[in-house]
Order: structure tokens, then C-alpha cells, then sequence
């Protein structure tokens, strides 16, 4: 491979560690703001950064910042209290400096909301003793006398991020009932960096997460200390990765699930560490599908794991762990009542599982609670430790402001209509490497291909768009790429946060991403992509909403895309929190109105490596969510689809057609829907956690009862290596197949509203 030499970059000095002395606060305070909302109704007033402090905040730990504080989060005529289900175009940054901010009820989050506490020094929000109010944090409130009203729905609850902040709730007296957050939020939502001091009286009422419902999600290096619970979760489907709990009486209670993968957990001297509602096998009666845990290391603790009801041999809640160690843990999996299902002690659990595991070709269940395949697993996807690999988003907290250059300050205009190609390019060729790029809130039309250099460094501000239209993106017979990140078989660091890359439609041969950079050798994840989201339709600007793509129509002005993110050969990244997503209603309309938007492809990956997909979803694409060609190396989990609601009218490949270039599967009068995942000539894949659902035929349900929405949705070809572990299904008939052949049968494996399977492999 070829390197991207310092040599090759136009500034003459790299970029090179952080320079920010101690006393300086998080550069994202004092940059300068220059955010926009380009299709907001008077951008030019609008604020999307708010500085808590500029609106009246203390944070002195003496002055209630209630009132202040919300009047940040609510300024401007943002969505939210109950009246807006959603809008794209009042974005925000809540911004705590460092400090110590005292509330005394709840802090009520609006729709597309970053808040963000000082990276440097985390400012610590500090109920009061006399505190009212459902969570310290709240992302979905409860509307008084409003019957269970919320403020949104739980399923299209996006764009949300909460990082850098210390709650502490332990002015709250331990009998009262309290919670952190109220984190009921959907795709496209993250919480970072997060810690949450609680009571650590016997039989507190302290928690530090709730979480009733919603179709999330991600949320990463947290730590829960005290409690009840450290966290309190039912939701469709989530990825969590590095959480510690300490001291808490129940580290993770599980209310109910269909797919929950946790990656890298730590618990100390807690009773049970994680609680398991379990038994449900309908959906009338569900409970907690799926758990699949791989890197823990549990201490001290009770039990490790605990159903609330024995399986009696047969699937009733699908568990998996893997490279579990346990120090001083008496029971490693028990039943609620005192049964034990797997002895513990001072041991490492290498690979087990609870429920119906497969092989090969066979059909045939084989409930299992005991040992189960061990996926191989290359050393190039773990750390020093022999975990899969995790890194943090990066948050630049050692660099100085002057190590920042923004891309307005550089002759971009960010205001949805400027063409800012040759702006962005030139910024990117110049400063690639030598600053970290700053882009400021707001939507940057471009109408040719932006190549980012390795060795490039990219933030976003409330995520910040970059938006594709012109004739140069219109030929789904001539596809061109978007942004380009990395020149073919490039080599060097490579980060993007924060951003969302989206088209103004036609635009049906754009190739949204072709990620063709590695990471150099022993810098893991050098090459990767934090919180940043493809969205194609269904927002101001795209011309591609309500009143051009209504629902049960079929205009191939609607088409947006050919492709989302392409992986090539000779690339390796790191996906955290990454959401493609082809528009299923429209987010900028009142009522949410369903749309048919078209976008030819998910995510293609050809690399070989290594390459994280942690946290990821991609949603109603034509062909398939997920395609894997010739792919190596790859630790998925979780990986969340959904096939579009239109489907088979028309049927796959149309409006697009298959193309052998691009190694797209074929499609026939009995596979006619779009594949959730697909995988041909592809080894040492590990796949830790999915959902890969189908809810609609032609807009219809009827299909749900029968599971007959289509026949297969998940592929593996008899020349691929690949485990699957904790894989559950919605409205398909078979829930694996292998070259197109069905062998999993949904029938065999009820477990809720969803259907799992344990674990196969061949």
C-alpha cells in the first residue's frame, strides 16, 4: 500500500499531539460558532450552539440552573413538547462548561440534540434533594395527564447524543425513587462518556439508565456507580460497549429485548449483574430475546446472570457469552429461586450459550445450555488483551483551538443551495493531516466527488450535513462516488464524527461513501467513522419528502441513491454508531407521513480487514441492508435491518438493476425482496447480535401473523466462513439460508414478538 506521506500534503507542519494547556477549557467552547440550520425559517438567527452559561447557568453547585438550562435546550422554536414529532432543521449543542450545576427537576430534551459537557473536565449535573421530575435527563417525557402520552415516538426518537457529564443523584434521599436518564430513544442516538453516582444504601431506589422502549441505538464507555440498578433497559435492539457498574445491586436489569449486545463489560461487587426478564415467547408476553455478552469481567459479584424463570429445555430467552471471566462469582448463570444453571467461581467462560444452535445446512434445532462454537477469531480485530477492539469517539480534548480549522472560515457557506465543492475540497487537500477540520453546523451542497486525504481528521457540529445533488450523481448506469475517504489503497489516520451525508434527489447513481483507506500498522482503528449517519429522503432540502414521494407511489425522482457506504478491498474501518438509513416517513412533515424513497444498496464490504462494525443499522434499501463480498475479518454486532415497507411493489432489483460489478445477488419471482444480509465468498465473519426484520408486504401487516412478509432475509453462500451468534428475525419465513436455500426455520424458534436463533455456523 502507499502511504500518504507528510511530504505530499500542502501545510508544512503535521498536526502531532494535542497542545491545549491544562487550564484551557474543551475547544468546542471557544471555537468559533459560525453553525447554521440552512433550511431552518430564518437561519440567519437561529443558534444551534448554546453555551448553558450564556443563558443564565451557574454551575457553581449553589444556584438552581433548572430554568436556565432548559431555556438553552427550548430557545428558538425547537421541536419538542409534545407538538412536533420530529424536524431536522433546529438543531442544537447544549454545551455545559466544567462545573458543577445543580437542577432541581428534570432537564427535557428536544428533537435533534447534541448535549455536550466539557471533554477536558466533565461538569457534574447535581440533583438536589428535593428534585421532581421523572430523570435528571429526559428524551422522551411523559406528558402530564396525558394518559402515557409522550412528547415523541419511541420508534422515531433519532438524533440524539449525550456526552461528558457526571449526574449525580445522591443528594436524592435512597429510599426516593431516582434516574439519571431516561434514555427511550431510537437510531442515530449515543450516550459517551458518561458516569452516574447514585446511593449505595441497601435498597436504594437509585438507577442510573431507564429505558421502556424505543429501536436504538448505541451507547459506550459509561460508568454507573451505586444504584438499584446501574441500568434499567427494554428497547428493540441496542449495542453497548464498555460499561462498568460498581457497587450497584443489579448492574444491567433487562425488561425486555429482542436483541441487546453488550461488548466489554465491567462489574464490581454488585449482587446480580445482570437480571433477565424472561419466559416470553409471544408477542402478547415478550421479555428479553436476546443477550449476547463477549469481554467481561465480572468480580465479586453474586451471580453473573439470572433468569427469572427456568427454560425446562426448551428456547425461552437466547443467551450468549463469550471470554467471560469471572473472579470470586458463586453462580455464573442461575435462575431466579436459587437454581443453577452454570457453576461459577473463578473461571473464564469461552463460549456458551442458552437456546437453539445450528449447523451447516441441517435444519435441525439442538437446544443447548452449555458450551457452544467458538468463533475464531483474528488477531487483527482484538486488542493486546485478546477483546474485540474498541475505540472511544474522538473527542480532540488535549488539542487547542488554534489546532482547528473551520471549513466556513475557508470559503464554504454551508446555507444548502451554495455549491461548496471546490470550498471543501480545497480545505481538505490543504489542511488534511496538519489541523483537525471543523464543520460547522449547517448543509454543504456539493455536485462532484470530495476526496478526503488520509491523515484527514473531521468533526461535526450537531451534524453537520453534506448533501450531493447535480447531474453528475443522477445515472444509476454511471454511478460516481459522494465522498471519497481515502484515494484507492491509501494508508493513514482517518476519523469522521458527527457528521450526516444525505443527496438532493434525483440522485440515483450516488455512491454516498467508497471507503478506501487502512489503518497504518499497530494503529488500530486509525481509520473510522464515530456517530455519523447516511440519510437519504425524507428531510428539508432533499426534494424528497411527503409532497414529491408519498407512500404507494413509484417516481424515479425519488430514486437517492445507488449505494450507501462501500468498504473496498484494501480498506479496514472502524463503524461506531452508524446509521443508513433510506427515509420511511418523512421527518420534516407534521405527520410524519409515510414515503417511498429508493436507494439501490446498503453497505457493501469487500475489504479484508479488519474491519468493527459496532453498533451499525442500514434500513430500506432496494437489493440488501448489508452485502459481504469477498470480505475477511469483520466483527459485526449489533447489525440491524429492515426491508423496505413497499416491497415486492415493485419487486427487487426495481427500480434498480443488478449489476455484476458490484457482485449484487440476483433476485427471482420467489426472492423478490431486499436481502438484510448477504454474504458471498467471505471468511472469518463474525456476526455478535442482529435483527434483520421485515414488517410490511406492500404497506400491508397481515403478513406479521404468519411470518410471510418475505421468504428469506439472511444469506450465507456454502463458500463462506461465518459465525452467527444471537440472531433474531421478524416477518420472514426462514431466518438463514444458505445459497438461497432456506434452513433456519422462523417456526422453530418463537421467542417473542421475534424469532432467535442461538448461534450457526459452518
Amino acid at each position: 500500500m502507499s502511504h500518504y506521506s507528510k511530504s505530499l500534503l500542502s501545510c508544512s507542519t503535521p498536526l502531532g499531539s494535542g497542545t491545549a494547556a491544562p487550564s484551557d477549557p474543551y475547544w468546542l467552547q471557544t471555537i468559533k460558532h459560525q453553525g447554521t440550520s440552512a433550511f431552518n425559517s430564518d437561519p440567519s438567527s437561529y443558534q444551534v450552539f448554546r453555551n448553558v452559561k450564556d443563558f443564565g447557568a451557574k454551575g457553581d453547585g449553589i444556584t438552581d440552573d433548572t430554568a436556565a438550562i432548559n431555556s438553552a435546550m427550548s430557545s428558538g422554536g425547537r421541536c419538542g413538547g409534545g407538538s412536533c414529532d420530529s424536524s431536522t432543521v433546529t438543531p442544537a449543542i447544549v454545551y455545559f462548561p466544567t462545573g458543577t450545576y445543580l437542577v432541581s427537576s428534570a432537564i427535557d430534551t428536544y428533537y435533534y440534540t447534541q448535549i455536550i459537557g466539557d471533554a477536558k473536565k466533565p461538569p457534574t449535573l447535581l440533583a438536589n434533594s428535593s428534585f421532581k421530575g421523572f430523570a435528571v435527563i429526559d428524551a422522551d417525557p411523559y406528558i402530564p395527564d396525558g394518559w402515557g402520552a409522550q412528547w415523541f415516538t419511541n420508534q422515531n426518537n433519532f438524533y440524539r447524543s449525550v456526552r461528558n457529564l457526571i449526574i449525580d443523584l445522591r443528594q436524592i434521599p435512597a429510599s426516593t425513587s431516582a434516574i439519571g436518564l431516561h434514555w427511550q430513544v431510537s437510531q442515530g442516538t449515543s450516550l459517551i462518556n458518561i458516569v452516574v453516582e447514585m446511593s449505595t444504601a441497601s435498597n436504594n431506589n437509585h438507577q442510573g439508565i431507564f429505558m421502556e422502549n424505543g429501536s436504538g441505538g448505541f451507547m459506550g464507555d459509561m460508568i454507573f456507580n451505586g444504584g438499584k440498578y446501574g441500568i434499567q433497559v427494554g428497547n428493540q435492539q441496542f449495542t453497548v460497549r464498555n460499561l462498568t457498574v460498581n457497587n450497584a445491586a443489579t448492574a444491567v436489569s433487562g425488561i425486555w429485548n429482542w436483541g441487546f449486545t453488550f461488548q466489554g463489560v465491567t462489574i464490581n461487587n454488585c449482587e446480580v449483574g445482570f437480571d433477565l426478564a424472561t419466559g416470553g415467547t409471544s408477542a402478547s408476553n415478550q421479555t428479553v430475546g436476546s443477550e449476547a455478552i463477549i469481554d467481561a469481567v465480572v468480580t465479586n459479584t453474586t451471580i453473573f446472570v439470572r433468569s427469572s424463570v427456568a427454560s425446562n429445555g426448551q428456547l425461552a430467552g437466547s443467551l450468549v457469552l463469550n471470554n467471560i471471566k469471572l473472579n470470586n462469582v458463586p453462580t455464573a448463570v442461575g435462575v431466579a429461586g436459587g437454581t443453577t444453571v452454570l457453576a461459577g467461581g473463578t473461571t473464564t467462560i469461552a463460549s456458551w450459550g442458552q437456546g437453539n444452535v445450528y449447523s451447516g445446512t441441517s435444519g435441525s434445532k439442538i437446544f443447548t445450555q452449555g458450551n457452544i462454537v467458538s468463533a475464531n477469531k483474528p488477531s487483527v480485530l482484538l486488542d493486546s488483551a485478546g477483546r474485540i477492539f474498541g475505540k472511544a469517539h474522538p473527542q480532540y480534548e488535549n488539542y487547542a483551538v488554534s489546532q482547528f480549522i473551520s471549513i466556513k472560515s475557508q470559503g464554504a457557506k454551508g446555507d444548502g443551495h451554495t455549491d461548496d465543492t471546490t470550498a471543501i475540497q480545497n480545505a481538505l487537500d490543504e489542511y488534511a493531516g496538519c489541523k483537525i477540520i471543523f464543520f460547522d453546523a449547517g448543509t454543504y451542497y456539493v455536485t462532484d466527488t470530495i476526496t478526503i486525504p488520509a491523515g484527514a481528521q473531521i468533526v461535526g457540529e450537531a451534524w453537520s450535513v453534506i448533501m450531493a445533488g447535480g447531474s453528475a450523481f443522477s445515472d444509476q448506469n454511471n454511478p460516481r462516488v459522494v465522498i471519497r475517504a481515502g484515494a484507492a489503497n491509501s494508508q493513514g489516520v482517518l476519523e469522521i464524527s458527527d457528521m450526516v451525508f444525505t443527496t438532493a434527489g434525483p440522485t440515483s447513481g450516488a455512491i454516498m461513501i467508497e471507503w478506501n483507506v487502512h489503518d497504518p500498522s499497530g494503529q488500530q482503528a486509525a481509520a473510522g467513522m464515530w456517530d455519523s449517519h447516511i440519510r437519504l429522503g425524507g428531510a428539508a432540502g432533499t426534494n424528497m419528502q411527503y409532497s414529491q414521494c408519498p407512500s404507494d407511489s413509484v417516481n424515479s425522482a425519488c430514486q437517492a441513491a445507488f449505494l450507501g457506504i462501500h468498504l473496498t478491498s484494501g480498506s479496514s474501518a472502524y463503524l461506531e454508531g452508524t446509521w443508513v438509513w433510506t427515509a420511511d416517513h418523512d421527518l420534516d412533515d407534521s405527520n410524519s407521513s409515510k414515503i417511498s424513497i429508493f436507494t439501490g444498496r446498503g453497505i457493501l464490504s469487500e475489504s479484508h480487514g479488519p474491519v468493527w462494525l459496532i453498533g451499525t443499522c442500514s434500513e430500506h434499501a432496494v437489493l440488501y441492508q448489508y452485502s459481504l463480498v469477498n470480505a475477511q475479518n469483520h466483527y459485526i454486532g449489533f447489525a440491524q435491518t429492515e426491508t423496505p415497507y413497499y416491497q415486492p411493489s415493485p419487486a427487487a432489483p426495481a427500480p434498480y438493476s443488478t449489476v455484476s460489478t458490484y457482485n449484487d445477488p440476483t433476485f427471482s419471482s420467489s426472492i423478490d425482496m431486499a436481502w438484510g444480509m448477504y454474504i458471498q465468498s467471505s471468511n472469518n465473519i463474525i456476526i455478535f447480535g442482529a435483527g434483520f426484520y421485515s414488517f410490511f408486504r406492500n404497506y400491508s401487516q397481515d403478513c406479521l401473523t404468519t411470518n410471510t412478509c418475505q421468504p428469506q432475509i439472511f444469506n450465507v453462500d456454502s463458500a463462506s466462513d461465518v459465525t452467527a451468534y444471537s440472531v433474531s428475525t421478524i416477518g420472514t419465513t426462514y431466518q438463514l439460508s444458505v445459497s438461497q436455500d432456506g434452513v433456519i426455520r422462523s417456526s422453530d424458534n418463537a421467542d417473542g414478538f421475534q424469532e432467535t436463533f442461538t448461534a450457526w455456523s459452518k
